[in-house]
């Protein structure tokens, strides 16, 4: 009698040919590495810049190195609607380091928080190309009320909001934290939060940023 010989069973080849991609896309973005903000690498994830843009305070529009030593007295004059919001955009550049396979991220959230204001998030919903040869562009806007909050924090915030237009970056003490979506890399999906945990990145006195731990 011959043995019998069992052919492979071709669904568990397939399994753990998933899973091996997924575990070699997951070493590929994991690691946590502190160098300054230009090379910042976070999970293999890099924040090459952050900066301010286009610092609005009610209807008047803020622009660096413009004289808004009246702006308060500008916007108190215009309070009527009982609304103060501030708005303005947040410039960031996210890539990949050298050698990297190209990986699709599927959009992330973002919250900030900044001194003397109330912590602000959203949600960024478009895919994201992350390369080692290019910077990805993504523009986040930022706004909040002032008077949602209190009247009395008028002044503070409007001296913020002049800070982050005169300086185009964020205030010493800021925290910026990224969740990342799902990662498509080498022909798999990692779902996010199984191997993408949330980056947190403080602003220090240099406008540098560095990763929490």
């Amino acid at each position: 009698m011959f043995p019998i010989r069992l052919l492979p069973n071709l669904s568990q080849h397939r399994r753990r040919w998933r899973l091996l991609a997924s575990l070699c896309l997951a070493g590929l973005l994991t690691g946590c590495l502190a160098i300054p903000q230009t090379g910042l690498f976070a999970f293999r994830l890099a924040v090459t810049s952050l900066g301010v843009e286009d610092v609005r305070i009610g209807p008047y529009s803020i622009q660096a190195g413009l004289d808004t030593s009246d702006i308060a007295s500008l916007v108190a004059s215009s309070l009527g609607m009982g609304s103060l919001p501030i708005q303005a955009t947040l410039a960031m550049g996210l890539s990949l380091p050298v050698g990297m396979p190209a990986v699709e991220m599927s959009g992330f959230r973002w919250s900030l928080d900044m001194p003397g204001a109330e912590p602000i998030s959203g949600q960024y919903r478009e895919d994201v190309t992350l390369t080692s040869s290019a910077d990805a562009k993504l523009r986040l806007p930022v706004a909040f009320d002032v008077l949602a909050t209190d009247r009395a924090r008028m002044e503070p915030m409007v001296e913020l909001a002049t800070q982050l237009a005169s300086r185009g970056e964020l205030p010493a003490g800021s925290e910026l934290v990224i969740t990342p979506g799902d990662l498509r890399g080498l022909g798999m999906t990692l779902p996010a939060g199984l191997w993408t945990p949330t980056l947190r990145f403080a602003v220090d006195q240099d406008g540098e940023l560095t990763p929490q731990r």
